[in-house]
């Protein structure tokens, strides 16, 4: 009786570290925030309410098409993570699970996912979906380790789901989704920049290419990111001029703008680890402060 209690404590144990491996590959702090962003997507579509049943098949659908992608950047960069201590712990270097197993796993999420999306919304979604996987797997990451353009590659990707969810909403793209696809789009560049300026020795050792200077650790960096940032104060007054958000929207949209913008300056101006952590600490709270002001203030 002791044995067979012991084999079924054995075998949770087993089952639950595979589980967990599993949800690594997902990376699901990452997959939450695209899939955010997607359903936000979808409730500022004109004509659309809150609905537990719509914005559950989304999250589900956008959280299989990303853990899918996910799974894959693991799959194409397995030798890569095991040279860097941020990552050399995940499933595949570490050989938890097989490169063959993940391939299955990342197809049946990616695929399952875009078939969700195109069953439940529209094809036109479904389809969005499946070429920001094919772009963001086979384009960007490949890419990391060739130039410093993968930063752009990945944008692009990267903000396709308040795009999917708005398709998902209309059945159509429209100037409203091309608005939230920009505001994604330039927000990336500080974000990811700012990570790479602070983990660039992890990135070197694995040949991993971010910076968009040559040089490397250069004032470069926080110019550009100044650039990118600044775009972006402008840019959030396009929903209130198409009348998608409101007045209160606009204005606290733009004033993150400007605090974004001033980190940028700020990690220009030292060019230090703390400047640069500023910049990323500030992208992680723009970008979802200012799709929820979109949002609470849609006229």
């Amino acid at each position: 009786m002791l044995q067979e209690e012991s084999m079924k404590a054995k075998w949770y144990f087993i089952l639950v570290a595979r589980l967990k491996d599993y949800a690594q590959l997902l990376k699901p702090n990452l997959s939450f925030m695209v899939v955010f962003s997607s359903v936000v997507g979808y409730l500022i579509a004109p004509g659309i309410s809150f609905a537990w049943k719509e914005v559950i098949i989304l999250f589900t659908g956008g959280l299989l098409v990303t853990g899918g992608a996910n799974a894959i950047n693991q799959v194409l960069e397995r030798y890569s993570d095991k040279l860097m201590k941020r990552t050399e712990q995940r499933p595949l270097p570490q050989e938890r699970i097989s490169t063959t197993e993940a391939w299955i796993f990342a197809f049946i999420t990616g695929f399952s996912g875009s078939i969700v999306l195109g069953l439940y919304f529209n094809w036109f979604a479904g389809g969005l979906s499946f070429l920001s996987l094919l772009l963001y797997a086979f384009a960007y990451t490949p890419m990391k380790k060739i130039h410093p353009v993968a930063v752009f590659i990945g944008a692009i990707p990267g903000a396709f789901p308040p795009l999917i969810g708005w398709v998902a909403a209309t059945g159509s793209i429209g100037i409203g989704g091309w608005i939230l696809f920009l505001i994604q789009f330039f927000w990336q560049f500080p974000h990811f920049w700012a990570i790479a300026w602070v983990g660039y020795e992890d990135y070197c050792k694995a040949g991993i290419f971010m910076l968009p200077s040559k040089e490397g650790k250069t004032k470069f960096t926080g110019l550009q990111c100044m650039f990118y940032s600044l775009v972006l104060i402008p840019l959030v007054v396009m929903p209130r001029t198409i009348q998608l958000s409101g007045n209160i929207g606009m204005w606290v949209s733009m004033a993150l703008g400007l605090l974004y913008f001033l980190a940028s300056y700020n990690f220009f101006r030292k060019n230090d680890k703390k400047s640069a952590k500023m910049v990323m600490y500030t992208s992680f709270v723009y970008l979802p402060t200012v799709l929820l002001a979109l949002l609470f203030d849609k006229l």
